[in-house]
């Protein structure tokens, strides 16, 4: 069987979820199948990887056209192809038109859904509309759709009411075992900024809407004064949202110590170390399909304190792996929390709870490591995957 993947990321140009996950999928798929990646931006040297630059013809357009024109040369390529497989938004334009132009069946994952990122108009403008309408596009017309998580398939269900239940299935995402484990070194971490011998709280993640970092900013201002906050964000969505994070980290520096701001793309050595010198990994999400930084943390066998949003829940076992923080949200696709200050109240103090006893929070490390490898490891992920192309092909 072939199988083309379709996507905006793939190494070295990887900054969020979805192109770890493509990375990975690739990776343990080439054993079973001709796997063929089909990428955004400069041509690739490795083999079965062909890289996509935008049109000549589009540069200064906006940022969806030129998407998609990215996606039409990339549906050209996919001739011959027994499956094409589309991630995210930027891809799944160019996984409907090869589907229709080839005569295959076309598989999508969703990894996020743009009526959910309504923030998104502030980046792209009027694209935000061409956005929605691929996607939108894509859902209705897609063999078989995979959601990442259960609470996934039903936001899909929600904004898409249109297509066919059945033909959406959850498949998590997953997490290699050997790339993701506990790595304890306490002069890298050092290195870093942080010091080993205080309890810590550790983020991961870009700066956007959804992560809820702001959120995460004020409830710091509230954890105990030996307690550090360790940020790994950087590739912020607007100005505004980068903005708004630098003045309330500047203003949380000018009040307590230990507030770490390492703002360059870590090395995964490096990501092991920090995780596994931190008392606790937070994600404060407002908008979360599934995490995969959260399978990372706890791979690396870091408790995790999570947002019960999307699909955390089904990552983050509730006093086994760390511990849920409640949230009561808007319905209009921001995520936004009906009470701020509460919610801001209740992460605060989860977060003190749980760096305030790190034996307890190295048994959460410890169990979330056993899940990963029960419930994520990548080879269980790759089955499952395939059974759903061997689905839409028969």
């Amino acid at each position: 069987m072939r199988i083309d993947l379709l996507t905006r990321e793939y190494p070295p140009n990887v900054y969020g979820g979805g192109g770890v996950h493509v990375e990975n999928l690739a990776h343990v798929l080439r054993r079973r199948a001709d796997v063929r990646v089909r990428a955004f931006d400069t041509p690739r040297a490795e083999p079965g990887v062909t890289g996509y630059p935008e049109p000549e013809t589009l540069r200064g357009a906006n940022a969806a056209l030129r998407t998609f024109g990215v996606d039409l040369a990339i549906a050209a390529d996919c001739g011959g192809a027994d499956v094409v497989h589309s991630h995210t938004w930027y891809a799944n334009l160019a996984g409907h038109l090869a589907g229709l132009l080839h005569g295959v069946p076309h598989v999508l994952t969703a990894h996020s859904l743009e009526p959910l990122r309504p923030w998104k108009a502030e980046q792209l403008g009027g694209g935000y509309a061409l956005s929605s309408w691929a996607e939108r596009t894509a859902y209705h017309g897609a063999a078989a759709v995979i959601a990442v998580s259960a609470g996934m398939r039903e936001d899909i269900l929600r904004c898409y009411p249109d297509v066919d239940p059945d033909r959406v299935t959850v498949v998590h995402n997953g997490i290699d075992l050997t790339d993701w484990v506990r790595d304890e070194d306490p002069e890298a971490v050092r290195a870093l900024g942080v010091d080993p011998g205080r309890p810590s709280v550790v983020f991961v993640g870009r700066i956007t809407r959804q992560k809820g970092l702001p959120y995460l900013l004020r409830a710091a201002e509230r954890l105990p004064d030996d307690v550090q906050l360790v940020l790994c964000a950087g590739a912020p969505d607007t100005p505004e949202i980068a903005a708004e994070v630098a003045a309330l980290v500047e203003r949380l520096q000018e009040r307590r110590t230990g507030v770490v701001w390492i703002r360059r793309m870590l090395t995964r050595q490096e990501l092991c170390q920090l995780l596994s010198a931190a008392t606790t990994f937070v994600c404060p999400s407002v908008y979360e399909p599934l995490g995969i930084v959260n399978l990372e943390a706890m791979a690396c066998e870091a408790a995790v304190v999570g947002t019960a949003t999307g699909g955390i829940p089904e990552v983050v076992v509730d006093g086994v792996t760390g511990r849920l923080v409640p949230i009561d949200q808007v319905q209009d696709g921001t995520g936004t929390p009906r009470d701020p200050e509460a919610f801001v109240a209740d992460l605060a103090a989860v977060l003190t709870e749980v760096t305030a006893d790190p034996a307890r929070a190295r048994e959460l490390g410890r169990a979330g490591r056993r899940r990963v490898e029960e419930h994520f490891a990548w080879d269980q992920i790759a089955d499952r995957t395939l059974a759903v192309y061997e689905r839409v092909r028969s």
